[in-house]
């Protein structure tokens, strides 16, 4: 099966930093793919130039099979919806405006949506559970639901692919549960290739189809999740003591913090 997302040796930097170094790796189409990693390991950057909005300097990068350089900006937004972790809430567009801001790609050079348009609008609005409110302006929504605002548009958007960076973040635990598992019903009811970024390894553990472990810029592990979250792999990733052993509730890791109280001091003999 040709792959939705295919990289190889990207490279990318900011001034003279040298951000990420030779990472390839390629993304199923339909697959959950989750990038981990600690703070500074080029998360967010790998994600942007997988969106076209980084250039890598080096590398090349295929969107179902086509190199990415080779779509134009309207193709490019057709084929891959962009969700960023700062989501912008003071303009005063009600929720309704926002979901339908995701047909830009498909309307013709007026600008004008159609029946079809806010159909689909209408529909993304109630998979994502926000259609009560489709009046109310963004400014009025906590974060859990602004999150569920612009997955519905991405939706709207009618992609292959979703990229998400981070939303799960200053989430509350009910929240964040909630926003993952819409992503997962998107994935799997929609065959929708969904490739985020997450700060949370729990949360990769349980969810991901795949995950990607980054280091310092460098792919540090790809795989199952139960193959890429070992404790050698963790602790040398994120430079932490951690206890890794299988959740009670199904056939994946859990990831344990240990504090500094708990560690047993070295023997001095």
């Amino acid at each position: 099966m040709q792959a939705a997302i295919e990289a190889r040796h990207l490279e990318y930097t900011y001034g003279r930093e040298l951000v990420l170094n030779d990472i390839s790796f390629a993304v199923s189409k339909g697959d959950f793919f989750i990038i981990i990693g600690p703070n500074g390991s080029g998360k967010t950057t790998l994600l942007k130039l997988l969106s076209g909005i980084f250039k890598s300097l080096a590398g090349s990068l295929a969107i179902d099979g086509q190199p990415l350089q080779s779509y134009s900006r309207k193709m490019l937004a057709r084929t891959i919806a962009y969700v960023p972790q700062m989501i912008q809430t003071d303009f005063p567009f009600t929720v309704r405006e926002v979901v339908l801001m995701g047909r830009s790609p498909h309307l013709g050079v007026l600008g004008l949506e159609g029946v079809k348009d806010r159909d689909l609008a209408e529909e993304a609005m109630g998979f994502t559970e926000v259609a009560h409110l489709a009046k109310r302006k963004l400014n009025e929504l906590s974060g859990g639901e602004c999150q569920r605002v612009y997955i519905a548009r991405a939706i709207c958007q009618q992609t292959g692919i979703i990229l998400l960076d981070e939303p799960t973040a200053s989430l509350d635990l009910a929240h964040q549960v909630r926003i993952m598992d819409l992503m997962e019903k998107l994935q799997k009811e929609r065959k929708i290739t969904v490739v985020m970024v997450s700060h949370d390894v729990n949360l990769a553990a349980m969810y991901g189809s795949r995950v990607l472990l980054l280091k310092e810029g460098r792919l540090l592990n790809l795989g199952l999740p139960q193959e890429v979250m070992t404790f050698e792999s963790l602790e040398d990733a994120y430079g932490c003591r951690l206890l890794v052993d299988a959740s009670p509730i199904g056939s994946f890791p859990r990831i344990t913090l240990v504090p500094e109280r708990y560690m047993k001091p070295e023997s001095t003999v």
